[in-house]
């Protein structure tokens, strides 16, 4: 673990003396954490906002936990390749704990952050739990980031996991935290984007893996858990969903209605993304469970292209009219914060 010494740099990268103030005026906080070091000890010498923690090429094989008075703070990485520096472990919702009780799904996370206003970008976050290594294990959720803070953002990152690869939360049932994510990549098989944060994916690449099952479909891109009250739930645009499993294989999207939110009314709009064939263009969505049916849940498209997006049985794939797409925009959805850099 590295001592405060030799993480706190200044902006003209002058070592700080531990507990010493920047030497002058506006000196950027930015600690470096390097391949032997910890991304965890870095998180737990910051002691306000305005930090950024710059990860140096190569993986890192730990659990990540950025607690909610870390606000403000920036993770990223030293170079622009996302595959550069990786943060990645292995445990699942069934995985034991020292104790004897299992992690269950969002203690399964290898990145987890209630901070709001972080940002995370030019890195890899990945869970690298299998099934096949462990079939005595039922819990095979494994979540690669588990993110509830209001105004997360996430720009070049990779996102690895199978089942339950992203949960995107709020930090109270009766918030509606904002997430932002922009030319990320994200793969999986099972819901591996889920949660009932209002959630903005633009210009993301979304990959569903090949399983070694008979029975399909093989999984789900999309399960939102959005609350009744809250008018913006996942929103997809500009985006592509490919896949490494057969044609038809996959499911874009079911609804989670949890057991602890039955009020829950989840949303999902993908609109102006490319959808390739590994996503079944017949009937792209699927239930849960039988006492929530798609189709009462707010699920829509627009203007979408490729092979998976074929619109064959209309009332299977339910469109925005041109004055509804109107309201479902990162702007719309995000409100008065705009980290999409643009009006």
């Amino acid at each position: 673990m590295l001592s405060r010494r030799t993480l706190l740099t200044s902006a003209v990268g002058g070592l700080i003396a531990a507990g010493a103030a920047p030497a002058f005026a506006g000196a950027r906080r930015v600690l470096h954490v390097r391949p032997g070091d910890s991304v965890q000890a870095a998180v737990d010498t910051v002691d306000g906002p305005g930090w950024t923690i710059v990860v140096h090429p190569g993986t890192y094989r730990e659990v990540v936990n950025v607690p909610a008075e870390k606000g403000e703070l920036t993770i990223r990485g030293a170079t622009r390749d996302p595959r550069a520096a990786v943060i990645v472990y292995d445990n699942a919702n069934g995985t034991k704990k020292p104790d004897g009780t299992t992690y269950g799904t969002a203690g399964s996370a290898t990145f987890t952050s209630a901070a709001a206003g972080l940002t995370v970008r030019d890195l890899t976050l990945a869970n690298d739990w299998l099934r096949a290594d462990h079939p005595d294990i039922t819990g095979t959720q494994a979540v690669a980031a588990y993110t509830y803070g209001d105004r997360t953002r996430f720009e070049n990152v990779r996102l690895l996991a199978h089942q339950d690869t992203l949960f995107v939360d709020t930090t109270a049932l009766d918030l509606f935290d904002r997430q932002y994510f922009r030319h990320c990549y994200i793969e999986g098989d099972v819901d591996f984007v889920f949660g009932r944060a209002t959630a903005v994916f633009e210009d993301c690449h979304f990959h569903t893996l090949q399983r070694d099952v008979t029975f399909t479909p093989k999984g789900m891109v999309f399960a939102p858990s959005t609350a009744r009250t809250n008018p913006h739930g996942i929103l997809a645009v500009r985006s592509r969903i490919t896949s490494g499993a057969e044609d038809g294989a996959y499911k874009l999207a079911r609804p989670w209605v949890p057991s602890y939110e039955t009020t829950a009314w989840p949303s999902l709009v993908v609109r102006d993304s490319w959808i390739g064939s590994g996503i079944d263009p017949v009937a792209p969505y699927t239930n849960m469970r039988d006492a929530y049916p798609w189709q009462t849940m707010r699920f829509h498209e627009y203007a979408n292209s490729g092979p998976g997006a074929v619109i064959s049985v209309p009332e299977n794939r339910p469109q925005l009219t041109v004055e509804e797409a109107a309201g479902h925009t990162p702007r719309t959805y995000l409100g008065d914060w705009r980290p999409y850099g643009r009006p």
